[in-house]
């Protein structure tokens, strides 16, 4: 079940750019920084209530944010939602139809688990579900 929204991610070109331009518009500096090697993303973090906004820019040409950025521009990239058991709703979705990115969970930034449903599943939107290390 999910619980809340954890953040939409948002890609970028130049995260040092975009990381001011955020500060400027939400009137506070970034909360968090992150490389995730894995995934080959370095993430901005900006809390805002209880949800954040991830700007993340690929740091190898061939990272899924660096080929969606040359597809389809800069923007909107994912919505993560919270949930309290990854993958117990990954079987659970995946039984009502959704198609998976990720049959299993994988280590994202923060210290959270992470799978992706397939934007073809969910209107067009990539969604991120997220469960926190314990």
């Amino acid at each position: 079940m999910v619980s809340k929204v954890a953040h939409i991610g948002i890609a970028v070109k130049d995260i040092a750019a975009s990381a001011e331009l955020f500060s400027k518009l939400l009137g506070k500096g970034m909360d968090h920084t992150e490389d995730v090697p894995d995934q080959k993303i370095r993430a901005v973090t900006f809390q805002v209530g209880e949800s954040s906004i991830e700007l993340t820019q690929g740091t190898e040409p061939d990272s899924p944010i660096a080929k969606f950025i040359e597809k389809r521009g800069e923007g909107m990239h994912h919505l993560s939602l919270v949930v309290d058991d990854i993958e117990r709703e990954l079987a659970r979705l995946k039984a009502q139809g959704f198609q998976l990115i990720d049959e299993k969970p994988r280590l994202g930034a923060d210290g959270y688990y992470i799978a992706f449903l397939h934007p073809r599943s969910t209107n067009g939107v990539l969604i991120e579900l997220s469960q926190k290390k314990s």
